[in-house]
């Protein structure tokens, strides 16, 4: 008899501690979120990062980073090449991307803006999006100034993409890659609302060496 309860009862802990690793399943996505959400792709070495290339509307006015689980050796070697690859995914809910689940999409490659002369390179294929590395919603935005404000996304081996806080209109998107992750200051006074790329690696020399990844400033102008 002592043997069946003991049986009874390490069978229900067992119950309750599987309940309660059991995930909590999530809302079903807001509708509003799907549509067609183009992104550009950058390289740091062999990993490639997906940024959703925002606007000042719903759904797409968010500053979102993924980092890409790739082993398309041609994907990579043209990211790593050419100055600018953006993509034209299918169209697919970002909600999931908000939320930082995991997602495959299909997506045609453009070597270049795809709405300003890009030449389509790759078309339909797969892109898993594995991770999300920075989310930023732009909503209540300050108004455009000549005090700029970036964030840090932090990266494996003690590196860090700094990514501009997009103001309201006129202003800028831009992502920099950072070797070291170091303390510097990441707020400076520039000579205009949306200056030069130049102007922006210049008043973040003190952060040490770095990469440009993206500069866009036309999507921003009005």
């Amino acid at each position: 008899m002592k043997k069946s309860v003991a049986t009874i009862l390490l069978c229900l802990v067992n119950f309750f501690a599987f309940a309660q690793e059991e995930p909590t399943p999530l809302p079903p996505v807001d509708e509003k979120y799907m549509g067609v959400h183009p992104m550009v792709l950058v390289s740091n070495g062999s990993r490639i990062y997906a940024s959703v290339m925002p606007t000042y509307e719903e759904p797409r006015n968010v500053q979102l980073i993924y980092d890409l689980d790739n082993t398309n050796l041609p994907l990579l070697n043209l990211v790593r090449d050419a100055d600018l690859v953006t993509i034209v995914p299918s169209a697919f809910n970002l909600e999931h991307l908000i939320r930082g689940e995991r997602l495959t999409i299909n997506a045609d490659v453009y070597m270049g803006h795809f709405q300003r002369g890009g030449m389509l390179t790759y078309k339909n294929i797969e892109i898993l999006l594995d991770s999300q590395l920075y989310l930023r919603k732009l909503e209540e935005l300050e108004q455009s100034h000549i005090r700029q404000k970036y964030e840090s996304a932090l990266l494996p081996n003690n590196q860090r993409l700094l990514v501009h806080q997009i103001q309201a209109a006129p202003s800028y998107d831009q992502i920099i890659l950072l070797f070291d992750d170091v303390t510097c200051i990441t707020e400076f006074v520039s000579k205009s609302a949306v200056p030069s790329a130049n102007e922006t690696y210049r008043k973040l020399g003190f952060c040490g060496s770095m990469k440009p990844l993206y500069y866009e400033y036309q999507d921003f102008e009005k």
